[in-house]
């Protein structure tokens, strides 16, 4: 009699669960009807997550490529005044530090100016690819 006790006990316990996980999975489901009956309101939200999302990238880029245009510049300041300390320290005209120390300022602005190029150029390709990934989902969903 306690075996039929227990295993009744144990199935009214297991029913009781089951309704209760059905009952909760229904009511979150059917909570929000009227997203079911109106697709398209989810559509314009997600076009316009969109083309935030765009306006962020594009916000980004300029500013990183502003970051990048401005850490040239003071590289190429740097070196400008470097030249101009060795310049001063030596008092030989044309000497031989002296014109090293403006051949090192030449390339170095040179190759601040081509490090800041590319790097600005990866960060068009960045936004770029936000972008048109952007759209892709934009055209999925249309």
């Amino acid at each position: 009699m306690k075996v039929i006790a227990t295993v009744g006990r144990l199935l009214a316990t297991t029913l009781f669960c089951v309704s209760a996980i059905a009952f909760t999975w229904q009511s979150t489901f059917f909570s929000n009807s009227s997203a079911m009956a109106a697709p398209a309101v989810n559509l314009i939200a997600a076009a316009d997550m969109g083309d935030q999302v765009q306006g962020k990238a594009n916000e980004d880029a300029r500013r990183a490529k502003g970051f990048i245009r401005d850490t040239a510049d003071q590289v190429e300041q740097t070196a400008r005044k470097n030249a101009k300390r060795v310049e001063q320290a030596t008092d030989d005209n044309d000497s031989f530090i002296e014109r090293k120390a403006k051949t090192d300022t030449a390339r170095i602005h040179k190759r601040a100016e081509e490090d800041a190029a590319r790097t600005q150029k990866a960060v068009d390709k960045t936004k770029n690819a936000v972008e048109r990934t952007v759209d892709n989902i934009k055209d999925a969903f249309n």
